[in-house]
This record gives structure tokens, C-alpha cells and sequence, in this order.
């Protein structure tokens, strides 16, 4: 059952607060919804039935703590992301090829009895590598192409 299946007077049960919101204003917005429609609110794993004042209560604490604990989260996050940038580390898979082998791939390319493969193979990448880093390797004057 869904929440858009659920009628008045029905409780909609789920596992844990996560599988019915993928955010803290989503979840907030949707258990509204059902109250409004007269739909009570059971999460299993976190004991919460929201058809009791109390059950209420708990869940807006539970909502403000997650959204605290995703804030601090998110702050960390940054902080160690701006602590690598000044340590000189950059993130992300490192290129597959250096500045250097796009030179020599291009005085390859130049080369009429070098194919893009060759060249690729030499480099120890795939054709469509070597594409992405050299777009006019596929207008080149290759044989067999």
C-alpha cells in the first residue's frame, strides 16, 4: 500500500521513516498529508504512530534531529573538502592520460600510417579515450577507418 492508496480511517505502516521520504521536508510533508486526509502513521523500526499527540511529538523530534545530524554531516563534508584543496589533493579519478601523451598521440595522429587504434593501444587506452581527449582524431587521415 502506498500513501496515495491509503483512505481515511486506514494507518499506513512502514519499515523505517527513510522507505516512505528520501528528505526530512518530504517525510514532514507527506505524514501532514496523511494526517489531513485522516490517515494515522506507523514507522516499525522507530516505534512512532503518529494517530497519538505523543506519537506526534516524537516524530518532529526525530525529523529535527535527522535534519541536525545531516546538517553537521554536510558542514564536515565541506570542511574536509576545503582542508584537501589547501593541502594541494584534489578529488576525482586522476586522467588517463597525461599532457604529454596527448602531444606524442597527436604527432601520431599526423602520421598517415598510424590508425587511432595503434595510437590508442600505444597509449594503453581505448579509441574512445583517445577521442574524448582528441576530438579531431576521428576526422583524422587514418588507414583502415
Amino acid at each position: 500500500m502506498t500513501p496515495s492508496d491509503s483512505r481515511t480511517g486506514d494507518t499506513l505502516i512502514v519499515w523505517k521513516l527513510d522507505r516512505l521520504a528520501r528528505s526530512m521536508k518530504q517525510l514532514i510533508e507527506t505524514i501532514e498529508n496523511l494526517r489531513v486526509r485522516g490517515i494515522g502513521f506507523r514507522s516499525l523500526t522507530e516505534a512512532l504512530d503518529t494517530t497519538t499527540a505523543q506519537g506526534r511529538l516524537v516524530f518532529h523530534m526525530f525529523g529535527v534531529l535527522a535534519e541536525f545530524e545531516r546538517s553537521l554531516i554536510r558542514e564536515r563534508t565541506q570542511a574536509g573538502l576545503a582542508a584537501a584543496r589547501r593541502a594541494g589533493r584534489t578529488g576525482g579519478r586522476p586522467p588517463k592520460l597525461t599532457d604529454d601523451d596527448i602531444e606524442a598521440a597527436k604527432a601520431m595522429l599526423a602520421k598517415p600510417d598510424i590508425g587511432v587504434t595503434q595510437i590508442a593501444h600505444r597509449l594503453g587506452v581505448s579509441s574512445a579515450t583517445l577521442y574524448r581527449y582528441i576530438p579531431a582524431a576521428r576526422t583524422a587521415n587514418t588507414p583502415g577507418v
